[in-house]
């Protein structure tokens, strides 16, 4: 048996060493953690205003990469999370540049006709995806302004669009934004789809994305350009019902608004999101088909207006025909689609 002296000293050595290794691993992992920070920066742009700024950067960085990491590796999930644009973001922030106000549900709904109401379920076709048959323009990307209901209908509108003349025109949501502004719509502050539908149809139609490119911030409207494409109307899906839904979005291309502000959305990168998410609609995009995985999940094929970098190159899958009548994050709360 050691002498006491000489124990206590080996525990004190061990207690040093030991910490020490902690310390050096712990200042490793934060030195790969900075690296890929730096490396995060430059793949995306990132350039802050100073040290200071950068250091909180990093920190918000650092437990949003512990979060994918976390959830990516809890085993038994449909989807997963990647470290993407927003990584330096706070929840909190998140929601007030991607998706706070961005919708904002009409408070008073005036029943409309559903064209599809006759069609039926087994009739549908298992797969569809607007996207192969050429009703899809690519994925665009709002920025820091909250004109999501600009994109969805604008979305909705090239689907029939395309559907209704053969051919696949971009158009302008800066002209929705800019010039939509005397209603419920509001440019970057917010919108719904339904009054984005009913300015076009008073407009005359909109113009080209060409014609009228987008700014991501609020600018005045231009006047006198030429419309490239119109519609007549447009019609709500029946609310809570994702059979009804299915039945619009086998015909075309739909309008939806879904809560899009917790952190599984915020990092989402791939797979069918499943599980649990709010219902508090707040951000609008667009149903352009659904499908079923090989493990037999059913699945919605929605387009986001966040870039490519972000989801499945743009796009994102949510779990369809759930227990929740009002869908995945509430999608099929308040769906609609323009006509022609």
């Amino acid at each position: 048996m050691a002498a006491p002296n000489a124990l206590l000293l080996t525990i004190l050595g061990c207690a040093f060493f030991c910490s020490a290794a902690l310390a050096a691993r712990d200042l490793s992992d934060d030195s790969a953690m900075a690296a890929r920070h730096e490396q995060w920066m430059t793949q995306y742009g990132r350039v802050y205003k100073d040290a200071t700024e950068q250091a909180r950067r990093f920190e918000v960085f650092k437990a949003n990469v512990k979060f994918i990491e976390s959830v990516n590796s809890a085993g038994n999930r449909k989807f997963w999370l990647g470290v993407n644009q927003f990584a330096d973001l706070t929840n909190d922030e998140f929601r007030v540049t991607k998706t706070n106000k961005g919708f904002k549900p009409s408070p008073v709904k005036v029943p409309t006709g559903f064209r599809y109401e006759n069609v039926s379920i087994d009739a549908l076709p298992a797969t569809v995806d607007w996207r192969t048959k050429g009703a899809v323009t690519p994925i665009k990307n709002q920025g820091q302004c909250g004109c999501c209901w600009a994109f969805s209908a604008v979305a909705a509108m090239e689907g029939i669009v395309k559907i209704s003349t053969s051919k696949l025109v971009s158009l302008s949501e800066q002209e929705l934004v800019d010039c939509d502004v005397h209603g419920e719509d509001q440019g970057c502050g917010g919108g719904l789809m339904d009054d984005a539908f009913k300015f076009i149809i008073k407009n005359g139609g909109l113009t080209t994305e060409s014609s009228y490119p987008y700014t991501a911030a609020d600018g005045k409207c231009k006047s006198g350009l030429n419309n490239a494409a119109t519609i007549k109307g447009f019609e709500d899906v029946p609310a809570n019902n994702e059979a009804a839904l299915m039945k619009a979005v086998a015909n075309q291309p739909v309008s939806v608004a879904v809560d899009g502000g917790d952190m599984t959305f915020q990092f989402y990168s791939g797979g069918v999101m499943t599980g649990s998410c709010g219902t508090d609609l707040d951000h609008g995009i667009a149903a352009i088909g659904y499908g079923k995985t090989s493990d037999g999940t059913k699945y919605w094929l929605l387009k986001n207006s966040w870039g490519t970098t972000w989801g499945e190159n743009g796009y994102l899958r949510m779990e369809k025909d759930i227990s929740d009548k009002r869908g995945m994050c509430g999608l099929a709360m308040d769906p609609s689609y323009p006509t022609e």
